[in-house]
């Protein structure tokens, strides 16, 4: 039977009380971890969010009503306890904060009863995600999650601190808006009141704090959610939080220096790590050809080296074909891997071929210097001596290839770096090197569109020096815009914006919107821009995302408290479902599904 808490007040955190509290009477609250009863004697370890405090239950000092009671204890029930504080009669246990003090029990509450958990509430669990997740509220009790989410609580107070010593002001942005589609898939809410019409979740506030800037507000921020409707992965959830901010009368210089002064208090003030300042630059152009990424994982080496002009004219066809058509033959050097079993090897070019690869050349330079390779009965002794050099080959090491359209090279060998340095141990999780990556491309090609599309979007302001590629080679613009970037991940990204009409006009055109089209998706923006827009710039960061790195956490699921599953699905909840037919038609909407989907449920 649960008791009241009446009468009785919480005097202190279970690892608040420490050893200068021996001899005082402390009240604490929190649900039982384990109960262990040695006969006449009663240890229990009290968990609460801050950690774990030790309570003794003799008859003597608690009376045999609140001994009877502490007989009862289970995991998990939920008690409050006043006692008397004393120093560990037995050994201390280094291992916790209040390892050398216990607590007296001098009286027991039972507050709540508890049927025995699907699984153990304990650090690193075993128990598969799924059922954690269905679960979810029992899995957030377990240590190291509570610390991920203190975590999160404690940056974002640190953020708002700092943005406030800068003058930015938090202003929040609809969460009901119009769509736009342009990227990622919107997701769409119906509409009751104009039957027929659908607001979209927001992907970014990006429109809405362009035109704070418009307002005068200056300099903006907002902790904000967003939502994307697109493919799931470890690092990314249909809804997100955003930090998010735009700056008036600066270019970027100015924003990527308070960007910097940001994340070095963030990382300082949270978990104690320095960040050098000034952060790392890195080009685009650089970041693909070193690295094949644009946003590059700098705690290793093996970077990309550019073999085309060696192999154009070899008589490896994969090599030369390559070259001739435009595309380019690249390889990374793994150092101390020459002795690799092939059934490794072949495991790799299976993995590049997930990347569009159609193979990959391997050599395998042996300890006396001689070559073991995939192709080299198709090369001249001294094209292979090449190669090796060109990748500062030595004995013992092994050189990986791939040869193909830019694009798809970057792709490979850019995964396959990584995938290598995480198989030899080479990243650890607690370096934390930052870089921006700059001047990315205004466009990029679209194969499924067939056409240009932007790389960010579309009020990206092309550098100063490139406005007039934009009339005659648009594919070689490069665009004021920047990433940040740690461990190689994408922490967040921004631009420098357009503010002249001619400008913005000109990039809709080369994006295929007429005139109408754009006022039609954009209309209230561009409407705002002609009555004084000053010259703004603003960037945004994804929260999950960093907190789950400064945790060392596997996934970003780690870090949210209510998150979503790979299918976009709630396993706790059982979201989304359907819903009730009178709800359809108050939206007048009616469900149809697809042929085989509606099979199935008949």
């Amino acid at each position: 039977m649960a008791e009241s808490m009446s009468g009785l007040k919480r005097t202190h955190r279970c690892t608040e009380v420490s050893n200068q509290n021996v001899g005082q009477t402390v009240t604490v609250m929190g649900w039982v971890q384990k109960s262990r009863n040695k006969g006449g004697i009663i240890f229990v370890d009290l968990r609460d969010r801050s950690g774990i405090l030790q309570i003794i239950f003799e008859e003597d000092k608690c009376g045999s009503d609140n001994f009877a009671k502490a007989e009862k204890l289970k995991s998990e029930f939920v008690i409050a306890v006043t006692g008397n504080v004393i120093l560990r009669a037995g050994a201390v246990n280094k291992d916790l904060a209040t390892g050398d003090i216990e607590v007296v029990a001098e009286s027991l509450r039972i507050l709540s009863e508890a049927e025995t958990p699907p699984f153990p509430i304990e650090e690193h669990s075993k128990t598969r995600e799924e059922v954690r997740l269905k679960y979810r509220p029992l899995d957030l009790r377990r240590p190291d999650l509570q610390r991920n989410l203190m975590l999160r609580s404690k940056v974002v107070g640190i953020i708002r601190n700092f943005l406030s010593e800068e003058g930015f002001l938090e202003i929040e942005t609809p969460i009901l808006n119009k769509s736009t589609p342009e990227g990622a898939r919107d997701y769409l809410v119906p509409s009751r009141v104009h039957p027929g019409t659908f607001y979209a979740l927001p992907q970014s506030p990006q429109i809405f704090k362009q035109l704070l800037m418009c307002s005068g507000y200056d300099r903006y921020y907002q902790v904000a959610k967003c939502f994307r409707d697109e493919d799931l992965r470890a690092d990314r959830q249909p809804e997100f939080t955003q930090i998010d901010m735009e700056l008036s009368f600066v270019d970027v210089e100015d924003v990527l220096d308070v960007n910097e002064r940001l994340l070095a208090r963030v990382f300082q003030e949270s978990i104690g790590v320095e960040v050098p300042l000034p952060i790392q630059r890195m080009t685009w152009k650089e970041a693909m050809e070193r690295f094949g990424s644009d946003k590059p994982d700098i705690r290793f080496g093996m970077e990309l080296q550019n073999v085309t002009e060696l192999v154009k004219d070899c008589g490896f066809g994969v090599f030369s074909g390559a070259a001739a058509n435009g595309g380019s033959v690249r390889g990374i050097n793994v150092k101390g891997q020459g002795g690799m079993p092939r059934k490794k090897i072949d495991a790799l070019v299976e993995f590049a071929k997930g990347y569009g690869a159609k193979g990959l050349a391997y050599i395998a330079v042996q300890a006396d210097g001689s070559f073991k390779s995939s192709f080299s009965k198709f090369m001249q002794e001294d094209e292979m001596k090449a190669l090796v050099e060109a990748l500062a080959g030595e004995p013992g090491d092994l050189l990986l290839f791939a040869a193909d359209r830019d694009k798809i090279v970057f792709s490979v060998l850019g995964a396959l770096r990584c995938e290598m340095a995480e198989q030899l141990g080479l990243v650890k999780k607690d370096d934390f090197r930052f870089l921006w990556v700059t001047e990315f491309p205004v466009f990029e090609w679209s194969d499924e569109e067939e056409r240009y599309t932007a790389m960010h979007h579309p009020f990206t302001m092309p550098m100063d020096e490139d406005l007039e590629l934009l009339d005659t080679d648009m594919g070689k613009a490069r665009a004021k815009a920047y990433d940040i970037v740690l461990n190689g991940v994408e922490l967040g990204g921004g631009s420098v914006r357009i503010h002249q009409d001619d400008v913005q006009e000109k990039m809709f055109g080369l994006l295929g919107f007429s005139k109408e089209e754009a006022y039609d998706r954009f209309g209230f923006m561009l409407n705002a821009f002609k009555y004084g827009v000053p010259p703004h710039a603003g960037l945004a960061f994804g929260l999950d995302r960093m907190i789950m790195l400064m945790t060392g956490a596997e996934s970003i699921r780690d870090v949210i408290a209510f998150p979503k599953v790979k299918d976009a699905s709630c396993l706790m909840s059982g979201a989304p479902d359907v819903v009730d037919h009178k709800q359809l038609e108050e939206l007048c909407l009616e469900v149809r599904l697809p042929e085989k989907e509606a099979a199935d449920k008949e």
